[in-house]
């Protein structure tokens, strides 16, 4: 399909013929309930399907549509369905497999067109099953199709990835909690406290009263169960500051057995969790050698293998896409404008689609911006030469890496700045 919108659309619409069957299913956990309309929404069953999340559910759909065509001499078939919470995936690829055509409908599509037909607010299943298959008539959906089996091991552990990181994190702060009741001082020794000598201290002499009547050397033995070069220069004068900052420490004094059972639980189910993500991160690196379109994205300086890795999970198969406008559709990065008489809203992004993806393309773009000299000028001449403020020269250059992801993957090529700059000063 073309990549502007209005021509998706028609080609969407006319795609559904006077020969479809077109059927819409409200997903849940346990039962599915379906209904089917003709192209014209025309409701073409007595009454609604409800069917079982198994094998024997969904060959009751297929008998339920085998029936459905024969009876309408209907040849052709489109499903489509909601994509809400996790639920959707194995009928969708059920259907897939044999030879459906499946498509989605945005959850708030049907949300917005539910009191088409009864003007009623009122909600039930059947209701949104015969939304969706109208809105599904109309139009507004998008092509479901299984990716290929590097994208769906990566999208499979880059989502891994992201529920350990989540972790990590909560940990890090319950972490940095725990230091602020009870050694506020510490971040004047050690502002970053994973740091190895850090997690040294934090087994050995996690409170300030461990530290009382110690000695710089006594401190140096301690750290030497943790770590190999404990001391030397460095280690003498942290050792000296964590002793005097120790000495003076206003912290919370009570309870201070149990606390540092908690403490020592936390550091070792994050020491647990580092393990985890350093072992993710080199199955993601194996696996993005065996994609040819991320080596061309990591020809990008500063375009690392964790956000090519998320961008490959969120976008799929580049190949596919014709221009970078898809891509920012799909991460729901599009501009949208609410406009109405004299009236003009205030352009803001959509954000309907993928929001891991989103993220990582923003979070990319910033480091491009750092890291990466074509970037950071591009980022300049936006902010001195055309007087935009930081933050929409950021969203500029987010739309500018999507047509450059889209364009070398679509050519085969690697990036290039020399070429980057030229069309830079050729627009």
């Amino acid at each position: 399909m073309k990549f502007k919108q209005s021509d998706g659309l028609n080609q969407r619409i006319e795609r559904i013929t006077t020969t479809h069957l077109v059927v819409g299913i409200d997903m849940a956990k346990e039962t599915h309930v379906a209904q089917a309309t003709n192209f014209r929404g025309i409701v073409l069953s007595a009454r609604h399907l409800a069917f079982s999340n198994s094998k024997d559910g969904f060959e009751k759909l297929r008998r339920w549509i085998d029936e459905l065509q024969q009876k309408q001499h209907l040849n052709n078939i489109i499903i489509g369905m909601e994509p809400t919470g996790h639920y959707w995936f194995n009928l969708a690829n059920w259907l897939l497999e044999q030879r459906f055509s499946v498509v989605l409908v945005n959850p708030i599509t049907t949300k917005r067109n539910k009191e088409n037909r009864d003007n009623s607010p009122s909600k039930s299943d059947p209701k949104d099953a015969l939304v969706i298959a109208d809105v599904v008539s109309r139009g507004y959906y998008s092509e479901y199709t299984k990716q290929a089996h590097f994208f769906q091991r990566l999208r499979t552990i880059m989502s891994d990835r992201e529920f350990w990181v989540s972790n990590c994190t909560r940990l890090k702060n319950r972490i940095s909690r725990w230091l602020d009741i009870r050694f506020p001082e510490y971040s004047s020794v050690f502002s970053d406290w994973t740091c190895k000598r850090s997690m040294a201290s934090l087994y050995e002499f996690p409170v300030p009263v461990d530290l009382q009547g110690m000695t710089a050397a006594e401190v140096i033995n301690g750290w030497r169960k943790h770590m190999k070069r404990a001391g030397g220069t460095s280690g003498l004068e942290k050792a000296g500051q964590l002793i005097f900052y120790g000495a003076r420490s206003i912290g919370e004094t009570s309870a201070v057995h149990e606390a540092k059972q908690d403490l020592r639980r936390l550091l070792d189910e994050y020491c647990r969790i580092v393990e985890i993500l350093e072992k993710i991160e080199q199955d993601v690196l194996t696996l993005l050698q065996q994609i040819p379109a991320a080596q061309q994205l990591r020809s990008i300086h500063g375009l690392g293998p964790i956000f090519v890795a998320a961008i490959l999970s969120g976008a799929g198969d580049l190949t596919l896409y014709s221009h970078g406008r898809q891509l920012l559709r799909r991460a729901g990065l599009n501009l949208a404008e609410s406009m109405s008489g004299k009236r003009k809203g205030q352009v803001v992004l959509s954000k309907r689609g993928d929001a891991s993806l989103r993220k990582y393309m923003y979070l990319a773009t910033l480091n491009l911006i750092g890291s990466n000299p074509v970037f950071r000028k591009w980022h300049e001449y936006n902010v001195q030469v055309r007087h935009m403020k930081k933050y929409r020269s950021v969203f500029k250059l987010i739309g500018k890496l999507a047509r450059i992801i889209v364009g070398i993957v679509q050519r085969g090529e690697s990036f290039s700045p020399e070429k980057a700059v030229f069309q830079d000063r050729a627009a």
